[in-house]
């Protein structure tokens, strides 16, 4: 963001005055500049995917697919953003531990660039469909491997896990080959873990993965043609964490991939990253309606709350942190522990608790979370208790363009059907 109250010049109290509160805020030159830094320090046989999962918005995506980014992508709502983003299916990998065969269908149909298989049934089923539409498509099978990344805010690998297929049933699969009767091996996909910051493990983990490709390909043939090796770049969001070194977490990935390179000079890599491209891009901004004190303690209830933002809120954390929240609009004075709470009829509406923020705070008054551009809408449960999801803006050019339009009455009705028993037409 270009600083705590503009985006690219323009007041966010400005743009909710205008679109409404509460809002989702990006800055289209956040999302170029951090996309072209991440290209810039990788090795140029490492390509970009952007991960849908961590934003989804359509124009978000179509902002870091201009650039050049690839897509991942793990439904078919997503893959469907990705196309009608301009992102062309050569472009689009396809993942998840449980994939439907009608996303399968799709995979073949639009002819991703890889799907990535997950388990022996999955391989059978993407055969099967790939066999009665005459087209082998290209695979990555997904090693669940036996170590797991360090420093990582949640790992993907080294355990029990539902995402892709232990070493030895990797083996056994391409050993066997009669579940991949439809399909082209192209390589493996391993994902270790998110919210890395440390430049060292990203570096670790990358060459770990690498070796792990190597071995399988030396003891059994199984092709490496390419390697995905996910991503895990993190951000900070709490007092605690410092900023990952992306400079130095890239130029370890590329001593890594050049290794590689010696022996296997034709393979290609992908890396993965949503958070990172657009963490920072993005603010959720909401408007104070009351402030009250109770018991000692200072609230302001705000028109947003936990069902824009869960991760902000804790829910689904072992331990509950405070994302950065800023008064935006105003200067403030002294300060004061504030207890940021939504519209919510529930005590878990909590989105900062004891946050430091001017002890004049008062309705009217716009409050920002910092760093909410990655899992803020997509991973948050924005129509419990009916109270539907937010305004998405997004900055671009000095301009503020509303890219998805908050809930209305009639978006959570339009879906329901009331029975002619009860007086409906249903």
């Amino acid at each position: 963001m270009s600083d705590d109250h503009r985006v690219q010049g323009v007041p966010v109290a400005d743009i909710l005055a205008r679109h409404g509160s509460p809002a989702y805020v990006y800055d289209a030159d956040h999302l170029r500049e951090r996309y072209r830094e991440l290209r810039a320090a990788l090795h140029g046989r490492v390509e970009v995917h952007y991960s849908l999962k961590a934003n989804p918005n359509l124009a978000v995506t179509a902002v870091l697919g201009r650039e050049g980014a690839g897509a991942e992508v793990s439904s078919l709502v997503e893959l469907e953003t990705a196309l009608r983003a301009g992102i062309g299916p050569e472009r689009i990998i396809f993942l998840g531990p449980g994939k439907s065969r009608a996303e399968l269908e799709a995979c073949v149909k639009e002819r991703v660039a890889l799907v990535v298989a997950e388990s022996v049934e999955e391989c059978r089923i993407l055969s099967d469909i790939a066999a009665a539409q005459g087209v082998r498509p290209r695979v990555l099978l997904r090693v669940n491997p036996g170590f797991e990344s360090k420093k990582s805010g949640l790992a993907m690998g080294g355990k029990p896990r539902q995402f892709g297929m232990d070493e030895d049933v990797v083996r056994a699969l391409w050993t066997d080959g009669s579940a991949l009767h439809g399909v082209e091996v192209e390589g493996l996909h391993v994902y270790m873990g998110t919210r890395i910051l440390s430049a060292e493990s990203i570096g670790e983990h990358t060459a770990r993965i690498l070796d792990l490709a190597a071995q399988l390909a030396d003891e059994t043939g199984l092709p490496v043609r390419t390697v995905d090796f996910g991503g895990g770049f993190g951000v900070p969001y709490f007092a605690n964490e410092s900023a990952l070194d992306a400079a130095d977490a890239c130029r370890r990935i590329n001593e890594a991939v050049e290794a590689f390179l010696e022996d296997r000079p034709q393979t290609r890599f992908i890396l993965e990253s949503g958070r990172y491209l657009t963490a920072e891009a993005g603010i959720y901004a909401a408007t104070v309606r009351y402030v009250k004190e109770s018991h000692g303690e200072h609230f302001a209830v705000l028109d947003g709350g936990s069902n824009h933002h869960m991760a902000a809120a804790g829910i689904g954390s072992f331990v509950r942190r405070n994302f950065p929240a800023k008064l935006l609009g105003r200067s403030g004075g002294e300060e004061r522990a504030w207890n940021l709470t939504g519209p919510l009829c529930t005590p878990n509406d909590t989105i900062g608790g004891g946050v430091s923020l001017p002890a004049d705070l008062a309705p009217g008054d716009v409050v920002g979370i910092l760093s909410a551009g990655a899992y803020g809408p997509t991973a948050s449960i924005g129509r419990f208790l009916s109270h539907g999801f937010p305004n998405e803006i997004l900055v671009d050019g000095g301009v503020d363009h509303l890219v998805r339009a908050a809930d209305t009455v009639a978006d959570m009705l339009g879906p329901q059907r009331l029975p002619a028993s009860l007086g409906g037409d249903a």
